[in-house]
């Protein structure tokens, strides 16, 4: 009865190695198995940022404000151009006027110095009056109001300009008067007067 028994039992343990063996043959093909993959071609993006370029040039006179014995009723008028050299477009054009030197001439909104932008759609014929002041006329082409009379200092925004776009340009004249209205403290004062125009880009948006 015992040799059954001694049988039975290696049985057992001849079976029970089989199933360890089994377990460790398939925790070891875990680590066999294969992954497919693929990439793609390499895409190759350039990313350019656009610049913002304002050039001012003043043809065939300096840009100055300075005008000696101003009375009342009294004016300039001097030309330049504006041009967007960069490769963006802007979302404005500003110009802000500042004195570095001040007086009551610039410090009085009301009957202080006045400024006046213009526009013409081609380069401003200069020519002179009987008084041999220059003179600015838009020939051959359409001018239009920029920026009505106002106090001559502030920051002011300039729409609708061609330079507004990359490329653009713009023919315009500044002109700065005293009104009439000016009385005698105005005499005899002096302001020096700075113009700065400003390009700021467009929105920013999706491209």
């Amino acid at each position: 009865m015992s040799a059954p028994t001694r049988k039975a039992g290696t049985a057992r343990r001849i079976l029970g190695s089989l199933g360890v063996l089994g377990a460790a043959a398939a925790v070891a093909g875990l680590g066999t198995f294969g992954t497919f993959t693929d990439s793609t071609t390499p895409i190759t993006t350039q990313v350019a940022s656009g610049t913002v370029d304002i050039d001012l040039t003043s043809p065939a006179n300096a840009i100055s404000v300075a005008a000696g014995s101003f009375v009342p009723g009294d004016s300039m008028t001097r030309p330049l151009t504006l041009r967007n050299l960069g490769t963006a477009d802007l979302s404005s054009v500003s110009l802000a006027v500042t004195a570095p030197t001040s007086s009551i001439l610039d410090q009085n909104t009301t009957n202080g110095l006045k400024l006046t932008v213009d526009a013409c759609t081609v380069p401003w014929t200069q020519g002179t009056n009987a008084a041999g002041a220059l003179t600015y006329t838009c020939t051959g082409g359409t001018s239009r109001a920029v920026l009505a009379s106002t106090p001559v200092k502030g920051t002011f925004s300039l729409p609708g300009l061609a330079s507004l776009a990359a490329g653009g340009t713009d023919h315009l004249t500044f002109t700065i008067s005293l009104p009439s209205t000016a009385d005698n403290a105005f005499q005899g004062k002096s302001s020096t007067l700075s113009l700065v125009f400003t390009g700021t880009q467009r929105a920013a948006g999706v491209r």
